[in-house]
């Protein structure tokens, strides 16, 4: 070991790394006096205590069920420590000196205080999940009723998706007029076409309807935001489950979005799968859940896709508000605890501490 400088000596003196001379006591008091005077005696700082029931489990002793008791009351004192900390709110250095605090006393208080913030915080997390759906929904909304071809023409979409998933044609020609898109069919064995007919002639006409129902194509369509990361196996997966009997269009969002699920920013884009038949639908909810795309409905008519789109941004206008109200609440009760945490922790431990050494 170094000298010290100036000294001369080798060491320093052993009795710095020694207690102080002790004396072994055995005080011997009534039951009902054994609180208070381990408190004093703990107060003072010089006796250290000498456990006699070291063989005896924590579960075998005296007083378990009250350092049973002292330990839940901690365990609330952490998740108010915690909760203090996101919201950077720091507990004041400060003791109060209120007279008359008792561990049973501040047993009920700590309790109704945890039931209170646990509310305050399942009622946050609800109306921020459902915030975070909306958002989602808006986006649906607002990038499917400007995606390119399929919407708002929702109809002359879904003529031409029948055509492609029927393969029962030899050719067709789109057009557009006004609203409408129509199409026409051309078959050789047609028997019954006739020559006043020409190829912009609708395909859907009133002649048309007493067309065999077996035959007809049942086309539905399903909306929603799958991870941009995920879009392009989500379209290869699709077209392999469905055979290519499905119509897909996607449009990827410029920021990122809140996931309602996990809560975390990603990068997401908006699809419409258009399917003919309920096991196409049926594989098509089954992908979308595998990849976590989050659905959402979509009208077909124009004009209550416009009013939805109103509709979801007063609900996100109400819904902000009521979450910035609850965060306003939450903050203030977090700092009413804040101001008597130090003194509810030095309770807890002491009385711990006394239940242990008795």
């Amino acid at each position: 070991m170094a000298e010290h400088g100036g000294g001369g000596g080798c060491c320093p003196p052993m009795d710095l790394f020694r207690s102080e001379p002790m004396h072994l006591i055995q005080v011997i008091i009534p039951i009902e006096s054994a609180r208070l005077t381990v408190s004093y005696l703990g107060d003072i700082g010089l006796i250290q205590f000498k456990d006699l029931n070291v063989e005896k489990s924590p579960f075998q002793r005296t007083y378990a069920g009250q350092i049973k008791r002292c330990a839940e009351l901690a365990r609330k004192l952490r998740f108010f420590k915690d909760q203090m900390s996101k919201a950077d709110i720091i507990p004041s250095g400060k003791l109060d000196t209120k007279a008359g605090l008792n561990l049973d006393d501040l047993e009920v208080n700590l309790g109704d205080l945890e039931a209170e913030l646990v509310e305050i915080n399942a009622n946050s997390e609800k109306l921020q999940r459902g915030y975070n759906e909306l958002v989602e929904y808006k986006l649906v909304l607002q990038k499917v009723y400007l995606m390119p071809v399929l919407f708002p023409h929702l109809l002359a979409t879904l003529l031409l998706f029948a055509f492609m998933v029927s393969n029962c044609f030899t050719g067709w020609r789109v057009f557009q007029s006004g609203s409408k898109q129509c199409c026409r069919q051309h078959g050789e064995g047609s028997s019954h076409q006739g020559a006043e007919e020409s190829l912009e002639t609708p395909l859907l006409t009133d002649q048309e309807s007493t067309v065999d129902q077996g035959k007809q194509v049942k086309l539905g369509y399903i909306t929603g935001l799958v991870a941009k990361e995920k879009a392009m196996a989500f379209e290869r997966i699709l077209f392999r489950a469905t055979r290519g009997n499905v119509f897909l269009r996607q449009s990827s969002v410029d920021e990122a979005v809140t996931d309602p699920s996990s809560g975390e920013k990603v990068q997401k884009s908006v699809f419409v799968v258009f399917f003919s038949g309920e096991r196409a639908k049926s594989k098509i909810l089954k992908i979308c859940e595998a990849f976590g795309a989050n659905r959402y409905p979509f009208p077909e008519d124009l004009s209550k896709q416009t009013q939805m789109i109103t509709e979801v941004s007063g609900r996100l206008s109400e819904l902000k508000t009521t979450i910035d109200t609850g965060l306003v609440h939450r903050t203030n009760l977090l700092e009413t605890i804040a101001k008597q945490y130090e003194q509810w922790n030095d309770l807890v431990r002491k009385e711990r501490n006394l239940f242990i050494t008795r």
